[in-house]
């Protein structure tokens, strides 16, 4: 737990004084990973702020990457692994991806190896099990705010494109299609008739 905390408020120290492209790509990514919690997609702002904010990639790359990270297992993890590939400060991109692949994973396993002797303890706690609660609860807002931005605000931009995305959430939820050729579909489809 002690580790988990002093790279969570030691990193961004280490950003500052010590300020390049790499100490940045880890602490961004470090506390975007901290902050996980109910899905990885509540981090999806964050990962936007430390990448997009900084002019390191576009909007568009940025939603191009995360649309296409949809279609595999551990959507989050892949994404940081490509945002780190697309960022990489110099040097060989995969360094970097991998890079931000361990920033990211890191704060939980901590977490885990960090709560794992007082689990059940914690299990049976009523003020622990009323605190998850509420942060499940914080978390569907999140999910939400995270939704509507960046994703719906840079992605709905014409009615045809809400017609691709109403198609699209139907096939999903309906129509059962597999994510990775809903993905692929939607690729084409929106290329045909968005561009």
């Amino acid at each position: 737990m002690a580790t988990f905390f002093v790279l969570l408020a030691g990193l961004p120290l280490l950003a500052i004084v010590a300020p390049n492209a790499w100490t940045g790509l880890v602490d961004g990514f470090y506390r975007a990973g901290a902050l996980v919690f109910g899905g990885g997609h509540v981090v999806l702002p964050l990962l936007e702020a430390e990448t997009v904010a900084r002019g390191w990639l576009s909007g568009d790359e940025f939603l191009a990457g995360y649309g296409a990270a949809q279609a595999l297992p551990g959507p989050l993890f892949t994404f940081a692994a490509f945002l780190g590939t697309i960022v990489a400060p110099a040097g060989p991109g995969w360094i970097s991806g991998v890079l931000c692949l361990i920033a990211i994973l890191l704060p939980s396993m901590l977490l885990v190896i960090g709560i794992l002797p007082y689990w059940e303890c914690l299990r049976g706690n009523p003020t622990a099990k009323a605190a998850l609660l509420g942060a499940n609860a914080a978390v569907v807002g999140l999910l939400i705010a995270a939704f509507y931005d960046p994703i719906w605000r840079a992605s709905i931009t014409s009615p045809s494109a809400l017609a691709l995305a109403l198609v699209a959430f139907c096939a999903l939820q309906f129509w059962k299609v597999p994510p990775w050729l809903l993905v692929i579909m939607c690729g084409l489809l929106g290329g045909v008739f968005l561009a």
